[in-house]
């Protein structure tokens, strides 16, 4: 199996793993709503938001996730991810200024590097995607 052969592969399987992780997170919104309020506030200074608005935001979020994960409209889905990744990771940049307190949010580099990855190579990723 040569290179050109293992890119559709390596890169369904980075969009399967972001997409987990992404799934977890807008689940949150669904299931913890104050949690999610609680990071909204704590992260991006967005205070007060009701569960209302949460699960708006997050319902928004799941059917773009889930048109990412099918590789749909990939310009768009794949960009969105990466953006909010890239957001999220950034927003967290206290946390890495105490590396040893909190060294679980240093996963969002290499995440975010997979997203970027997925975006830039997203005419290479053909495998279970609908957008070919």
């Amino acid at each position: 199996m040569n290179n050109k052969s293992r890119l559709p592969l390596a890169l369904f399987l980075m969009r399967i793993s972001v997409f987990l992780v992404m799934f977890m997170w807008t689940l949150d919104k669904f299931v913890q709503p104050e949690h999610a309020a609680a990071i909204f506030a704590n992260f991006y200074k967005l205070e007060g938001l009701g569960s209302g608005l949460l699960y708006a935001i997050a319902g928004i979020e799941m059917i773009i996730i889930l048109g990412f994960v099918a590789g749909f409209q990939k310009k768009w889905t794949y960009g969105f991810v990466l953006i909010v990744h890239g957001i999220s990771t950034l927003s967290s940049y206290k946390q890495y200024l105490a590396p040893f307190d909190s060294l679980l949010f240093f996963a969002a580099w290499p995440m975010l590097a997979a997203c970027y990855a997925v975006f830039a190579l997203r005419d290479e990723d053909t495998m279970f995607a609908i957008s070919k």
